[in-house]
């Protein structure tokens, strides 16, 4: 069966596309507790400050957060209150199904896969 394009799933493939990513999965988790600048989340979250501003820019393009200006500093937050309940139903999605995404031969890390074989 070919899924057809006017089907209306692009929208919620893209949304998914935009939170399979792990840093951006790990901002959106972090700003779920909060507003945040760009050296908070590179402190917090380990990552190089190019990475963390080239994925708030894809978020901040897709609607999902937001920022406000305060003097020279950016505070960055989420722009949709549905997404801490969104990332919470995953969690519980993954808890119910003892997290056996994580173990998919397709979608599944390998190294997931090594720690469960």
């Amino acid at each position: 069966m070919a899924i057809d394009s006017s089907s209306g799933l692009a929208p919620a493939v893209a949304l998914f596309r935009s939170l399979a990513d792990p840093a951006r999965l790990a901002i959106l988790h972090r700003l779920t507790h909060g507003e945040a600048r760009v050296v908070d989340l590179t402190r917090e979250l380990q990552l190089a400050q190019s990475t963390v501003s080239k994925h708030l820019s894809c978020l901040r393009d897709c609607h999902l957060i937001d920022f406000r200006v305060e003097g020279r500093q950016s505070f960055y937050a989420l722009a949709r209150p549905e997404l801490p309940a969104l990332l919470r139903s995953a969690e519980q999605l993954l808890a119910a199904t003892g997290e056996a995404v994580a173990l998919c031969p397709t979608y599944g890390s390998s190294t997931d896969r090594e720690e469960h074989a």
